[in-house]
Parts: structure tokens; sequence; C-alpha cells
């Protein structure tokens, strides 16, 4: 009782704090949905997260974060010097559970390495006021390789034991996610101070990187876990073989050895499809769709939809909903306000919120 009780006041607040503008009807298999503008005017929103008892915080790309409210948008001064350049600059934001009391939030972003840049996570705490970033430190940097601005990942997710893992990019140097010495094409797994974990699978591996988690990943620009703690990966292919992938410990997901996608040119990728001891995806997608967040659901407003996969189309304007074993696309939500999908959330009460980059606005999906 007490818990339903704690889900009606975080109703409440999220429909106090949050003002539409207007509201349009998305048609699915659950029935047509209520698309609600919360807050509009960003350049190129790449990630927001929730904020306990109503509000938003939201990045953009090029490097300003915003606490959203009401409708109002206030940037947040403190964040770190990014390289926005290309793909790069300010990536996700991460609200960690423990927001109430440390106050803290985790940013991945483009840091500066010499000509080049490299997926990098940090931590400040936010101030009462929800005006500044203080005490802000970085808790990893990937070790210096490609230069470019292309492939940075770069998710964080707080695991349910505290760890976090962030994904990276192999930054368009295809062999460096078949090489451990690099955390290009990687989940890595840190823990919140940026120490390694004890469990990490290559911490006694000669030459390894000791924060790799998993390898052989193309680039990962949704992750999230399911309701069982498991981590799931979306990445971009190259042309077709976008993949949906559950994240084992040490495991080799194949990039740029096997791919069900081909080269822009149209030429062959790699070995094949297949080969022993790299892992096969959950799912995947031809022609690609250019994922972006992902989320995977709770069944709070949509019990249908427990466990479900949502993943953000940049290409084709949609949110992807994956359901079902073997996993598969079972359905796609679209409508005028969708546009280029950059992250995907489920709010505390089960609403479905999403970031258009196209809009350059935030919307929340409802009854």
């Amino acid at each position: 009782m007490l818990q339903y009780s704690r889900l009606l006041t975080v109703t409440a607040a999220l429909m106090t704090v949050f003002t539409a503008s207007y509201a349009e009807n998305l048609p699915t298999s659950q029935g047509g949905l209520s698309v609600t503008r919360i807050a509009d005017g960003f350049d190129v929103p790449w990630a927001f997260d929730f904020l306990p008892g109503g509000g938003l915080v939201v990045t953009e790309r090029d490097g300003r974060l915003f606490h959203v409210r009401a409708g109002h948008k206030e940037r947040i001064k403190g964040v770190p010097p990014v390289a926005a350049e290309g793909q790069g600059g300010l990536l996700d934001v991460m609200v960690p559970r423990d927001f109430a009391q440390s106050r803290e939030i985790f940013l991945t972003f483009a840091r500066r390495q010499g000509r080049g840049a490299g997926t990098a996570l940090a931590v400040g705490r936010l101030s009462q006021d929800n005006s500044r970033l203080e005490n802000v430190r970085v808790l990893f940097e990937a070790a210096p390789g490609a230069l470019g601005g292309r492939h940075f990942g770069a998710r964080v997710v707080e695991a349910k034991d505290g760890s976090l893992f962030v994904s990276l990019g192999e930054r368009g140097d295809r062999p460096s996610a078949q090489n451990l010495r690099l955390h290009q094409g990687s989940v890595v797994r840190i823990n919140r101070d940026g120490s390694v974990p004890a469990g990490n699978p290559f911490t006694v591996t000669q030459g390894a990187q000791p924060e790799i988690w998993s390898y052989g990943h193309r680039n990962p620009q949704g992750m999230a876990l399911d309701l069982q703690g498991n981590l799931w990966v979306a990445e971009h292919g190259a042309k077709g073989g976008d993949e949906v992938n559950r994240v084992r410990k040490g495991a080799n997901y194949g990039w740029p050895v096997i791919s069900y996608g081909r080269h822009y040119s149209g030429s062959k990728i790699g070995e094949g499809t297949a080969k022993p001891g790299m892992e096969q995806p959950e799912w995947y997608w031809d022609p690609s769709i250019a994922p972006s967040g992902m989320m995977i659901y709770s069944g709070r407003m949509w019990p249908q939809w427990r466990g479900d996969i949502f993943v953000g189309s940049l290409k084709f304007d949609y949110i992807s909903r994956l359901s079902g074993t073997p996993l598969k696309e079972a359905e796609q939500l679209r409508s005028s306000e969708t546009g280029r999908i950059r992250d995907v959330q489920e709010a505390p009460d089960g609403s479905i919120w999403f970031a258009s980059e196209s809009e350059g606005a935030v919307f929340r999906l409802s009854r």
C-alpha cells in the first residue's frame, strides 16, 4: 500500500511540474497514446533523465546541460569542457538511485585528447538551486585511439550493485574493437569512484584494459538493464546489421570480424555472419534504422508491454518495440512528432518519454 501511495505521489508530481503545450494521438497495439510536448527549443538533445520529485536534466550535444521544470528550461553551469565535433560532444546523462542524498549526476562526453578525442565519464554534484554542477571530476577516460569525430557510444547505466556500465564506440577504427589493449568498441564497468571492480573479466589478462566488460562492439548508442538486471545494448551496424545484444561478462560481439551488414560501399564485412567464440545478436535490423536511446519497459502503464525493449530510430523517425523469444520487432511507434529519436526513457509513473533531435524537444507518451 505504501509503494502504491508513493507511485501516486510521483505521478502527481510529474503531471504538476511538466506543462504540456499540446497533445496529439499516436495509434498503437494498446490503443491511441497521447503525445505531449514537454519542453522544446533544444539544439540536438542527446539524452535526458528524471530527477526525484519532478524535473528533468537534458543534454545538448554542443555541450549544454539543462534543468527542465514546468515546461521551462534553465542552463546548468559547470559542465566539463567537451570536444563537440562530428558525433562527439556532451552525450548521456544519468541520475543515480541515491540522488536525493548524493545529488550526483553522471555525464558521458567526448574529451579532448591531443589532436583527437575519447569517450569519458564525469560526475558532479547538482547545487540545491539546480543551477550548477559542483566538484566535477572525471572518473573514466578511454585510452587514446583514433582521431576523427565518429562512434563515441556513449551511454552510462547504473547496475543493480551500484557499479557503472559505459558503452564506447570503436571511433571508426574497426580493428580496435578486437584489441583488448584499447577501450574502443567495448562496454566498460567501473565502480562509482572510478576504480576497477574485482569481478571484471580481464583484470589479470596481460596487456588488457581492466575496465573492459565486453568487446567487439561497433557503436552502442543504446544501453539498458532488463527487469532481471541483465545488460543490453543497441548498436549501429554499417549498411544493414544494426544489432540488439544481451551483454555478457567477457563476451566478444564480433565486430568487425562478423556482421549481418555490409560496408557502405556494398563490400563484404569480415568473415561472414558467425564465428566460434563470437556472440550472435538477439536481433538485427536490415535495412539499418540507426538505433539510439534504449529502454526496457516495466509494464506499469501498459502491462502487455512488460519486458519489451524500446529503441529509438534516427533514420526512420520511429520508436521500435521489440518483444518475444526469439526477439523480433513487434511494432513501430510513429507520429508527426517522433522524428530522429535520440533517447527513450520510462518515467516513474510508467509513461514513456522520448527526445526528438529533429523536433528539438522532449515528449511524453501516456494513456
